[in-house]
């Protein structure tokens, strides 16, 4: 069966994260993605652990991707940009505002060639509005968003993920643009924009914090390990040193977590029959978990309460996620070959029953897909060799 995406053609314009994982995305699931890189490439090859020159995190980011390398700043490169917009569906850009318009690359310089084409920019900011022109790194709109002020401890300086959670969450909401778009242009309503904007993507996950400030006046402050009026639910040291996070705010759970622990006497006290009730006394329930956990290993704490259906978890690092049974049978890892090496990537989510995705191939060699790239538009061979020696495509 072919993969839910497939006929559909994608051209990646954008560099570094947020672009490229929502090119990856709809790469996975069938779409032909045509990632666009400058000269010299994309600068995700170059970052984080390298191994024999490339980047590891780049043979996942840019699976199933057909890799061009093209110098957009010539008149010729913004041609050949053009042709394939031209047959395109969907494009992927995450450049600062304005710059596909200097270009003459943007939504409206191409309506009247592809009127369904559908643009999923992603930016900083957005495409409108005072912020619009600002830089816009992940770090700097998580901050604005509101989504870092709620992070760390009391007091403390805000902590931030060791990820680029904006960039990646920004993806996310791409994808579903461009998938609504699709939805839409298949009900005959053309091509659209999708302006995805790195803070908004963040300020998207902030539940209550808005109508709580607005409906109470209350600002939601970082609450360490704990969220803020849910009791309990916390992070507690085991005798072994371990982490295990516990969740038992739900009523009925909370009466199992103290039996299971051996406090009945606080599992029926009326006193801690709500959430509301056991907010009031956070602390000293806290106290009482955190006690009982330091007489166990982590996983003889894990398995009295998961007998009690009691919702725990360690907290893992990856080589404890690569070692789980669970992981491995639920196929969260999928093994490709670079240069004759075997190496484990992410599977990319959600599972499909009937109509999976799946990676076909690794994060390729830059410029490997050029020629035939270029042939699907037109370009003949002689004129291929002579924009090579040019310089406006890479010749690799």
């Amino acid at each position: 069966m072919n993969k839910p995406l497939t006929g559909v053609r994608v051209i990646e314009l954008g560099q570094l994260l947020a672009g490229p994982f929502a090119g990856c995305m709809l790469g996975y699931f069938g779409a032909e993605v045509i990632k666009i890189e400058p000269p010299g490439g994309d600068p995700i090859r170059n970052w984080r652990k390298v191994k024999n020159g490339t980047s590891l995190w780049w043979h996942s980011l840019a699976r199933n991707k057909k890799c061009i390398s093209l110098n957009l700043k010539t008149p010729e490169g913004r041609d050949l940009v053009k042709k394939l917009l031209t047959s395109a569906d969907v494009v992927v850009e995450n450049f600062r505002p304005g710059v596909l318009e200097n270009w003459g690359l943007d939504p409206e310089s191409m309506r009247r060639d592809n009127p369904q084409l559908i643009y999923a920019r992603i930016s900083g900011f957005g495409q409108t509005g005072p912020y619009a022109a600002k830089a816009g790194f992940a770090s700097a709109c998580e901050a604005i968003s509101g989504f870092r002020y709620v992070n760390g401890f009391p007091g403390e300086p805000p902590v931030r993920p060791n990820l680029s959670l904006g960039d990646t969450v920004s993806g996310l909401h791409a994808v579903l643009g461009v998938l609504m778009a699709l939805r839409s242009r298949d009900q005959g309503n053309g091509g659209q924009v999708v302006d995805v904007a790195l803070y908004e993507s963040m300020f998207n996950l902030l539940e209550a914090v808005v109508p709580e400030y607005d409906g109470v006046g209350e600002i939601r402050e970082p609450s360490g390990t704990t969220v803020t009026g849910i009791v309990p639910t916390n992070t507690y040291e085991c005798r072994d040193g371990k982490f295990l996070v516990i969740g038992g705010n739900g009523d009925s759970i909370f009466v199992r977590l103290m039996r299971a622990i051996g406090r009945t006497d606080i599992a029926e006290n009326p006193n801690y029959a709500s959430n509301a009730d056991r907010v009031i006394h956070q602390e000293f329930l806290d106290d009482v978990l955190k006690e009982w956990c330091k007489t166990l290993n982590i996983k003889d704490a894990m398995s009295i309460l998961e007998e009690s259906r009691v919702p725990c978890g360690p907290v893992y690092d990856v080589a404890d996620m690569m070692a789980d049974p669970h992981f491995n049978e639920r196929e969260l890892f999928e093994r490709v070959e670079i240069n004759g090496e075997p190496l484990s990537i992410p599977a990319i989510l959600p599972k499909l029953s009937r109509s999976p995705g799946a990676t076909e191939w690794p994060g390729p060699k830059l410029a490997s897909h050029t020629d035939d790239i270029l042939h699907s538009i037109g370009i003949t061979e002689h004129d291929i060799k002579t924009l090579k020696t040019s310089g406006v495509v890479a010749d690799v």
